[in-house]
């Protein structure tokens, strides 16, 4: 519990029932925030640019804003953590900090799915054309000028990779929007 920055009930219970009585007693002080049933965190801790998403929504992945801020492809400032789960399964929310939950069937879930070290947490991420590729699926949602503020933003990185950016829009059937934006763009 000493190195984690969000820790949950069985851990504390792991060290000693002592442990966990002196939690709650932190609770009450204002010394730990109860993040959601089982999960604590220190105030400090929320305030971090990124939180423990395993913790709070185990298998959960980053995605949409969340994942377009971090690989640099949009201005927009994300008001929550986007995450990608199962359809179908459930998940209690915190309070705080707030998130979006997005239900995926399991292939779109399972494509293009990576790990990245942000602020010190391993979070699972999709990767960046992965990304693209639903920027141009929900374009209607996000606005058609974000959606093209993202394509145009990774067709100028020099890593970018066209043939898997394609790849992954014909597996999520956007394939011929994503060529539209492609050759718009060139």
């Amino acid at each position: 519990m000493k190195k984690e920055k969000f820790f949950t009930t069985n851990m504390i219970c792991a060290e000693s029932r002592a442990e966990y009585y002196a939690t709650l007693q932190k609770v009450q002080e204002g010394t730990l925030v109860r993040v959601k049933r089982g999960v604590f965190a220190k105030p400090d801790d929320l305030a971090n640019v990124m939180v423990d998403i395993e913790k709070i929504i185990p298998g959960g992945i980053l995605c949409m804003y969340s994942a377009w801020s971090y690989y640099g492809l949009t201005t927009q400032v994300p008001q929550q953590y986007d995450v990608a789960i199962k359809r179908g399964r459930k998940v209690t929310l915190p309070q705080y900090p707030s998130f979006s939950v997005h239900n995926l069937t399991d292939s779109v879930l399972d494509t293009g799915v990576t790990c990245a070290i942000i602020s010190g947490y391993e979070v699972k991420i999709f990767d960046i054309e992965k990304s693209v590729c639903d920027a141009v699926k929900f374009r209607n949602k996000i606005g058609l000028d974000v959606c093209t503020e993202i394509v145009k933003n990774y067709l100028k990185r020099k890593d970018r990779n066209i043939s898997k950016l394609m790849n992954y829009a014909k597996t999520l059937r956007v394939s011929k929007i994503l060529e539209m934006y492609i050759t718009m763009r060139t």
